[in-house]
């Protein structure tokens, strides 16, 4: 009898490390699908040239086009609806929050460094560039793991 208990006991034990390393791998998924998603809409925000000073010779990012361009990419490629509630049909369930969407234009001097102490992220930019961050939350699939939130970083320059 103490067998058939050990054999019970033994595979809760097992289903539940499967459990935990089903969510882990999970989790490391979401947050590279995260950073690739956020990496793609801030490279193309940064391309967003304001076309009557790029007339001049100056090269500016348009802030208002950058914004809904990296939005438009971060919902299509995170399957997120317009305010960022993921569709019925994504993998994600809670809201991605657009912590920081920073537009770093001519008026500044290049190299131009950004620090942010609280998130710890610091970049030196050379050109007009884009700094963004997002809060993801990651949906467990058991609740063998405790709740992750990430706010994942990613700045990209203007290319010219």
């Amino acid at each position: 009898m103490y067998k058939l208990l050990l054999i019970v006991l033994m595979s809760v034990v097992y289903m539940s490390l499967f459990a935990l390393q089903t969510d882990e791998e999970l989790a490391m998924h979401t947050l590279f699908q995260g950073k690739h998603a956020l990496n793609d809409a801030v490279h193309a925000a940064a391309q967003q040239s304001n076309q009557m000073k790029l007339a001049s010779g100056i090269h500016s990012i348009d802030e208002i086009k950058a914004r809904a361009v990296a939005l438009q990419y971060l919902q299509a490629n995170l399957r997120l609806d317009e305010t960022n509630d993921p569709l019925p049909t994504a993998f994600l369930q809670s809201k991605v929050v657009v912590e920081l969407f920073k537009v770093v234009n001519d008026n500044e001097a290049f190299p131009y460094t950004f620090v942010d102490a609280v998130n710890g992220y610091s970049v030196t930019l050379d050109r007009p560039g884009v700094i963004m961050f997002i809060r993801l939350e990651f949906p467990r699939t058991y609740t063998v793991l405790q709740p992750i939130t990430w706010t994942i970083k990613s700045s990209a320059e203007m290319v010219y």
